[in-house]
């Protein structure tokens, strides 16, 4: 079943996209054009950045995309069989970590960063539910650079919600979002700027 894509207006007030099985709402415009610029700008040239390491059919293979992994020491996060060790939070990442906890209500203690070159690099359907991730604490994604369609696929029935993630928004997946919906970043010919997607998260400590 598939539903409307959300293209959202010029507008700061939130969107909500899905309405059942979990909350995501979308705010389009959390941070300025020069605020978003600052950041993207920073961001590209203080981390480092690496390609990741999926597992497919038992072997690792390298990703075009690049990753980074930010967050408190003590918290270390494995996905796709690969264990990631924090960096340390830069000044804009913990700037953006306060205002997103202010705004959500909750804490996060690790970020999470995609950087995408162009349209050519996307990410599969998938959910972010590894043990490691506090599943009643949402994640809160900011999107800087190129717009980049995005789209919510449901587990059970297949209903698809898609929308366009602009420079500078922010989404917010609450519980159980996780649990009942795949998610993708749909990959393009049309976009040939990068995109950098910060995705702020809360990691259990280990046992």
């Amino acid at each position: 079943m598939q539903s409307p894509l959300f293209d959202p207006l010029e507008s700061s007030d939130p969107i909500c996209l899905l309405e059942r099985d979990g909350r995501a709402e979308y705010i389009s415009h959390f941070y300025k054009a020069d605020e978003s610029d600052h950041f993207f700008e920073s961001l590209l040239h203080s981390l480092a950045w690496e390609a990741d390491q999926i597992n497919m059919f038992g072997k690792l293979v390298s990703t075009a995309r690049k990753v980074a992994w930010v967050g408190d020491p003590q918290y270390r996060y494995t996905y796709s069989g690969v264990e990631k060790i924090p960096q340390a939070w830069t000044k804009e990442l913990l700037q953006i970590r306060h205002q997103l906890e202010a705004v959500t209500g909750y804490s996060y203690n690790s970020c999470l960063l995609n950087l995408y070159h162009n349209g050519d690099e996307g990410m599969g359907w998938h959910s972010d539910n590894e043990k490691e991730l506090d599943s009643t604490s949402p994640i809160a994604s900011i999107s800087l650079g190129a717009t980049r369609k995005f789209a919510f696929r449901h587990k059970q029935d297949k209903t698809t919600v898609s929308v366009f993630l602009e420079h500078g928004s922010l989404l917010i997946m609450h519980a159980p979002v996780q649990d009942c919906w795949h998610h993708s970043l749909l990959k393009t010919k049309t976009v040939a700027s990068p995109r950098i997607n910060l995705t702020f998260r809360k990691i259990l400590p280990r046992a």
